[in-house]
């Protein structure tokens, strides 16, 4: 047995793809390149961050829920203020009569 008799023939199938570029010259041309635009975009704020994340971690009724109570709050702390308020004008003027 001689050594090319040894040598196994695989047959090549051609292949579905076309052949890669190897170079050489392209009749095409590349597209015209058009100026980009840059768009500013803002930077979200804390809390639309925070809402963000909200959304993705909770679902919407426990979303909503946590909306509703932390309205409340601040509701509560404005509420408090205009009754210490009310309050400091009541006795400045009680103060003030003759």
């Amino acid at each position: 047995m001689t050594l090319e008799s040894q040598h196994v023939h695989h047959h090549v199938h051609p292949s579905p793809y076309p052949e890669p570029y190897r170079g050489g010259t392209s009749t095409m041309q590349a597209a015209p390149v058009r100026p980009t635009t840059v768009r500013a975009t803002a930077i979200p704020s804390f809390t639309t961050a925070l809402r963000a994340v909200e959304s993705l971690l909770m679902s919407g009724g426990q979303r909503t829920a946590r909306r509703n109570a932390w309205n409340s709050v601040l509701e509560d702390r404005r509420r408090a203020k205009d009754r210490i308020e009310t309050e400091r004008a009541l006795r400045q003027s009680v103060a003030g009569r003759p």
